[in-house]
This record gives C-alpha cells, structure tokens and sequence, in this order.
C-alpha cells in the first residue's frame, strides 16, 4: 500500500485522526489562551501579546532543524519516526496542560512569575507540537499519488482537525478546562495507535550529506508558493486571535452563543471540504484556493458593518467565513506536497514542512504579537464600550484581514497561476 495511489476511508482514519488532538493545540492556543488570561488573571493585552510573540519566535527557529531531524529519521525507519512522535505527544501533553492550569505551580495573582511561566510552557508546548507535526505532515506527503490522491490525504488529516476544533471550541466553554484536557489527553493517545497502523510511506535513504536548511528555497516554486502562504495565513490568523473580544464586546453577544460562533464556523469548514476537493478536480488546485480567499473578502466586508445586538447575522457570517476557511486548511498543503512530489524531492519533505510550519507560527505570532499590543495602543481593553475603541476592534478584526487577504490572492494570481511555470504545471493541472 505504500506509495500506492489508492489511499481507502480506513488509511484516512488511520493517518489523518491524530489531527484532531493536535487541533486542541492550535485552537485553543490562539483563540482561548489569550481571552482566558485576560479576563480571568487580569494580564494586559500588551504583556500577554508580547509573550505569545517571543516563544513564537523561538519555537519558530527550531522548525527547520526538527523537519533536518525528521528527514534522517525517516531515511533510518519509520519506526524512529514514530519513536520520535511519541516523545513528542509526551512533552505536548505536559505543556498544554500546565499553560491552562498555572495554578499548579505559581499564584496566578504574580503577573510577572506567571508570564515568565507561560513563556517556558508556550515554549515547551510549541516544540512537542512542531515535532509531532512535522513528522505526520511529511509521512503524509511521503506517500505520494497524484494531485487527487495529496488532496485527500490532506484532506483527511484536516478534517479531523477540525473536528477536533469543533470539540476544543465548545468543550472549555460547555463542560470546562478540566473535560478540555481530559478529551486532549485522550484523543491524542487514540491519534498516535491509529498512527502506527497507518499506511507506510515508501523508505527514502538518508541523504549522503546531511540537507541544508535553506534547501528548499533553492526552488522558486516553493518560494513563490510561501510567500502566499504567508500573506493569507497572517490573514486568517488575526481574526482567530480576535474573535472572542470581538463576539464579547463589539456584538455584545450573550455569553451562551459564543460556543456556536465558533461551532458553526468549523463545523461548515469541515464539511466544505468534499466540496472544495470536487472544485479542485475542475479548476486545479490554485484557482480553488483563489476562490476561497475571495469568498473571505466578501464575508469579512460583510462583517465591519455589524453592531451591538447583530449576533443572528453574525453566525451567518461563522458559516460562511468557516466555508472559505475550507479552502485554508487543505489546498496550499496539498500545493506543497505536490511542489515536493514534483521536484522528486520526498526525501527531504521534512525539510519543507520545517520551513512550512515555521511560517504557519510567524503568522500566527505576527497575529498575536502586533494585534493585541496595537489594540491596547488604540484604546481597547476588553470590556471596553468607548465607540473608538470599538472601532479599533472592527478595523482589526474585519478590515485588516481583508487587506491582507486581497495581498495574498494577488500573489497567488501573480505568483502561481499566471505564470503556469513547467513546475506548476503538473501542480495546477
């Protein structure tokens, strides 16, 4: 079955369920993190913002050497690999678990003993979660197949990613932290046996030289194709780090909705996907993506001009951003194996991913890091009703992304599919 271009229901579960534990990592992280030592140890938007940056940006550093590490695991067995993963889930479990429970170690009262906490746990958390990630996108990517059979492999690896987001957006509010990580801990556990019984990616020798880390920007194709990932994943990433204060006081929606903001966006992203997979099959990968992002445009747009009360047309606008967050989550990775598959460069996918996930971590910290501390500058703090602080809020939750977002579809139109390079072509076809 290895490198076989069939990939059944049964390999999917198989590969693709530990997504949905390393989802509890990611959603939670971005999205709940921030609000929750916000408003329950009273930390400063611009402390916490800076924070969230700095660990950022040290995990982001260590990527490319984890994917250097995963690609000489891989030329050695797959069975080092998934040695690896587990010593992985291990630190990651530890981590995410004390970021959410501090009280454990320090009086959360002491800002700065528990900032200084949450920089070593955010740190701690991160690598598990870089190394683990790492090691399941490049086995995935490794399995080869044509553009139909990568879509699908992605596919279900981020489907059940965002089931698990579904899970991790309306458990914490629901039933609690505690039932939080006692379903993390769980999922996790069942995603790594699952793991070991999924379908073996054919064996690469280990390169005689050890890659460079900067191998993968020899290729323009991967170049071009980060430079989109970047402006888009900046895009998106802002309005996650904001949607709670956003929710909470530009809508003033009553506590009880927020579990279905966040419900409905990733349920209808996750069933946008067998969609998004029969556009790809038509319009090729790229175009898809395109109009995704355009879809966002429009719904965010839409979304600047609500106020207080507007919480009904709100969860019109979670429909219909989480359809276009569809596009997200399974086109550029399916682009990326694709551009590796591409240039006969499997062997070092790790390398690929390394740089990937870095760039995945930058957005998200530029998010965090910039977002926030700009906002307290502007005048918001949560809780605030002051209508320019408000407005502060509006320009960064809906505008800004918009932006960025008009950025990133002009350069994947200028950068990908207009040129239709020989590269591409097999990519885009």
């Amino acid at each position: 079955m290895s490198g076989s271009p069939t990939f059944s229901r049964l390999d999917g579960l198989r590969y693709g369920l530990l997504g949905l534990p390393l989802a509890f990592v990611a959603l939670p992280l971005y999205v709940l993190l921030p609000n929750h030592y916000a408003r329950a140890y009273g930390v400063s938007l611009a402390a916490l913002g800076g924070i969230l940056l700095a660990a950022r940006l040290v995990d982001a550093v260590i990527d490319p050497l984890l994917g250097r590490l995963t690609d000489r695991l891989f030329g050695q067995s797959v069975e080092r690999v998934l040695a690896f993963g587990m010593a992985a889930a291990v630190v990651l479990l530890i981590g995410f678990s004390l970021l959410f429970f501090p009280q454990w170690l320090v009086d959360p009262s002491h800002h700065v003993a528990l900032l200084a906490l949450a920089a070593v746990l955010l740190t701690l958390t991160y690598a598990g979660y870089s190394a683990l990630s790492i090691a399941h996108q490049s086995w995935g990517a490794m399995l080869g197949g044509d553009d139909s059979m990568r879509s699908r492999v992605v596919g279900w690896r981020e489907g059940f990613g965002l089931v698990g987001v579904v899970v991790a957006s309306v458990v914490p509010i629901a039933a609690g932290l505690s039932a939080m990580l006692v379903l993390f801990a769980v999922g996790l556990l069942a995603g790594l046996w699952f793991w070991t019984q999924a379908p073996r990616p054919v064996r690469m020798s280990a390169p005689p030289v050890p890659p460079r880390l900067h191998l993968p920007f020899r290729r323009a194709p991967f170049r071009r194709l980060l430079t989109v990932f970047v402006l888009n994943g900046i895009a998106s990433a802002i309005p996650a780090t904001l949607v709670l204060f956003f929710v909470q006081d530009r809508l003033q929606a009553p506590r009880s909705m927020e579990p279905a903001f966040l419900g409905l966006y990733f349920v209808f992203a996750a069933a946008s996907i067998p969609l998004w997979l029969r556009a790809v099959r038509h319009f090729g990968l790229a175009r898809t993506w395109l109009a995704g992002m355009v879809l966002s445009i429009l719904v965010f747009a839409w979304a600047a001009v609500l106020h207080a009360g507007d919480a009904m047309p709100f969860l019109v606008v979670c429909a219909l951003s989480g359809i276009a967050l569809g596009t997200d989550l399974v086109l550029p990775g399916a682009l990326l194996a694709g551009v590796i598959a591409d240039g006969g460069d499997q062997r070092n996918a790790g390398a690929y991913f390394g740089w990937w996930n870095l760039a995945t971590k930058l957005n998200l910290a530029l998010a965090a890091g910039l977002a926030l501390p700009l906002l307290g500058v502007a005048g918001y703090a949560p809780g605030s009703r002051d209508p320019q602080a408000l407005l502060a809020l509006t320009v960064a939750y809906c505008l800004l992304p918009c932006v960025l977002k008009l950025l990133a579809a002009g350069a994947l139109w200028a950068l990908v599919i207009r040129p239709a390079s020989p590269t591409f072509s097999k990519v885009l076809s």
